[in-house]
């Protein structure tokens, strides 16, 4: 199949030496994807935006496109050029049978109209469980909303990351989705366990870095690091958090790091932490276990952590003390939740099972009858 992917932010988890000033989860997803299906001998593109490399560059078999500069254009007016006209140039250059993206956002919109327009097959994965709920959606422009919502509703098929993920699309926009997993590279070294507590993530409102710092006041003896950088509109938090770390005795914050550079990380850390308000499947859960490291979180998709006992997954911020107390002051209870992420990920997380429902779905859609949703196996259909 010849498959491309749109993922404007993924370039430096592509090729590291261009370096981005925050690297989230989906580009990791969409870039591990790509790559385990390059290795499987399909012809693989993926359209990023323009940071001064080569149109057209190879790296791990995929073919690289770019679409525009993002800094490129007048406000307001490039939306449409650079923005539209740079995306659909990078798409037919690209010329693939089944395009894929995931995230909410304008780009959903656009390549749902690319793929209407000149007959391609068009994919949509959701990358956080605000992605299929309209009441959620963290899309700051109606404009934005509005392209989203047309795109979603002319996909020719919609992956989603859980169970919950599923109802929740069904119940919000009144749309089926399968269920697909996610990749994880294994550690390039062993871990070493050396810290306490990583927290992980583009400092962001709906992340809460601030719990991090309040549960670092109130755990003076264990060693915290954070990891994250800024996102646009959001500079003055990202300020505030690394002004107020620096005031802790027992806090390391790193700021923005490279995708190699936070996986580092991972293997270091005791336990890691998420305080957000709202996620997906994490990324960061899987680079954690696949590593031993146990999970303490207010987010448990499809109740996995509670399931598998692979860490602890609290009801509210105040239990997040407790929860960190006891899994870091018993040698005994950590080695065991250790233990359970290693087994869990090497049982559920190989390519062996997660590349089939990818690969069955850009299968059925390329050979459909008629374009439009395409209906998701029974056997997964979601219970609402």
């Amino acid at each position: 199949m010849k498959i491309c992917f749109v993922g404007l932010q993924n370039l430096s988890v592509l090729a590291p030496e261009f370096k981005a000033p925050t690297v989230g989860g989906e580009p990791v997803q969409q870039t591990l994807l790509a790559r385990a299906l390059a290795r499987s001998g399909h012809e693989v593109s993926m359209v990023v935006t323009d940071h001064g490399q080569p149109d057209g560059i190879v790296c791990d078999g995929i073919r690289v496109l770019k679409a525009y500069r993002p800094d490129a254009g007048v406000p307001v007016l490039r939306f449409i050029h650079p923005r539209w006209t740079g995306l659909w140039s990078a798409l037919m250059r690209a010329n693939a049978d089944v395009y894929y993206t995931s995230c909410a956002g304008m780009e959903v919109g656009l390549l749902a109209m690319f793929c209407r327009h000149f007959g391609k097959r068009f994919v949509f994965r959701s990358a956080s469980d605000s992605d299929c709920d309209k009441s959620r959606l963290l899309v700051r422009y109606a404009r934005d909303r509005w392209l989203y919502d047309y795109g979603l509703r002319r996909a020719d098929a919609i992956l989603v990351q859980s169970a919950c993920q599923a109802q929740t699309l069904l119940r919000s926009y009144g749309l089926q989705s399968r269920v697909a997993g996610m990749l994880v590279e294994p550690p390039l070294s062993a871990p070493t366990h050396e810290f306490d507590v990583l927290w992980v993530g583009n400092i962001r409102r709906v992340k809460r870095p601030d719990r991090a710092l309040w549960l670092a006041a109130r755990l003076p003896r264990a060693a915290f690091h954070m990891a994250g950088g800024a996102l646009p509109g959001e500079e003055a938090l990202f300020a505030g958090v690394r002004d107020s770390a620096a005031a802790y005795a027992n806090l390391t914050f790193h700021g923005p790091l490279s995708y190699l550079e936070a996986a580092d990380l991972y293997g270091r850390a005791r336990v890691l932490l998420n305080t957000s308000d709202v996620e997906g499947f994490p990324n960061t859960y899987l680079q954690a276990w696949i590593r031993g490291v146990p999970v303490v979180t207010l987010i448990d998709p499809d109740r996995v952590i509670e399931r598998e006992g692979l860490g602890v997954a609290v009801r509210s911020p105040g239990e997040l003390v407790g929860a960190l107390a006891s899994l870091l002051g018993s040698p005994q209870t950590w080695q065991a939740a250790s233990e359970r992420c290693r087994r869990f990920m090497a049982r559920e997380f190989g390519d062996d099972r997660i590349l089939p429902a990818y690969l069955d779905t850009f299968d059925r859609v390329m050979h459909a009858g008629r374009r439009g949703l395409l209906a998701m196996p029974s056997s997964e259909a979601p219970h609402v």
